[in-house]
């Protein structure tokens, strides 16, 4: 695929998804997650995520569920896996697919087994900021034969050949095949991802390890050795403390420090507010949105980097 974006808008078409229907979505994420649900016209379902691992809280589920639900979209958020075999169990209970937004966790492991290796449809990233590259572009995984033969024909134009080659147009598909010199990239890369995922897995658990004992930001969930790490985040009171997070933001800069925001709580975006969403109706994502900060997290970084952040960190903050 072009993108992970066209992948997942894709996915729910392949999955029949389209007008009147709905579709659960964690609350917290880039907003693609929901984007792609109300371009096939269909309704975002927000569901609140856990305060540390940030992924869709697969215990209030069931509660979003209603007779319009078609699908659920959990999203492996920085590359921790979503309890796949709770949310896997209820959409089998309801006759529901299953649309995994992995845009964050190629490589990612859930009890051994990788994301995209089991389940329904399974969407991953190759942008240039994620765990591995094609400069531009993403994937589908899928053990569906039908569904893999439909993927391919929406990926470029519906377009179906015979025996003899001729060409056929069956429904008015979309323009979304990676580019081959794109795809050279990627494979490149993808040789490459194990190494990249474990100095991510390395750096974290350094992280972890200088903030031992720190008490100005909450911690991200640790997971396991599946983790793939895309992003190290804390949460921080901004407002507890009388600073704005742009001002935290800038007195990091001054000591060569970049610090992200990954991401705004997707009902309090000003299209979602716009058609009757709110952030108060999913806590625990609108406190992330509120108080995330992303420290840099890449596999060129040394460990002294790590300690140089936590340095800085510590200065800024006073704790």
């Amino acid at each position: 695929m072009t993108s992970a974006t066209a992948g997942l808008e894709i996915a729910l078409e392949v999955a029949g998804i389209g007008e009147g229907d709905e579709v659960i979505v964690p609350a917290m994420s880039f907003a693609a997650s929901a984007n792609v649900v109300a371009r096939v016209r269909a309704k975002p379902v927000f569901v609140d995520v856990e305060l540390a691992s940030r992924n869709i809280d697969a215990a209030l589920i069931e509660a979003a569920i209603s007779a319009r639900t078609r699908a659920i979209m959990p999203v492996h958020f920085s590359g921790l896996a979503v309890d796949m075999d709770a949310v896997l169990s209820i959409a089998a209970k309801h006759g529901l697919r299953v649309i995994e937004d992995a845009a964050h966790a190629i490589g990612t492991r859930y009890r051994g087994r990788l994301i995209g290796s089991f389940g329904d449809l399974t969407v991953f990233s190759f942008h240039p900021n994620k765990n591995m590259t094609s400069i531009e572009g993403g994937a589908i995984a899928t053990a569906d034969e039908a569904a893999a033969r439909l993927i391919e024909q929406y990926r470029f134009h519906g377009i179906q050949r015979n025996a003899s080659g001729e060409l056929d147009v069956m429904f008015p598909g979309a323009k979304s095949n990676l580019t081959d010199v794109a795809a050279q990239i990627g494979i490149d890369q993808l040789r490459r991802l194990e190494g990249f995922n474990q100095r991510r897995l390395a750096l974290a658990q350094r992280y972890f390890e200088e903030l031992e004992g720190f008490t100005g930001a909450v911690l991200p969930a640790r997971g396991d050795s599946g983790h793939a790490w895309h992003m190290f985040q804390l949460l921080i009171d901004f407002d507890a403390r009388g600073m704005t997070r742009p001002a935290f933001q800038k007195r990091m800069a001054e000591k060569g420090i970049g610090i992200g925001v990954h991401y705004p709580c997707i009902p309090g975006l000003s299209y979602y507010r716009g058609v009757g969403y709110r952030p108060e109706d999913t806590p625990i994502a609108a406190r992330v949105g509120r108080e995330t900060v992303t420290l840099p997290l890449f596999p060129a970084m040394q460990d002294e980097d790590v300690t140089r952040v936590c340095v800085a960190l510590r200065e800024v903050l006073g704790r």
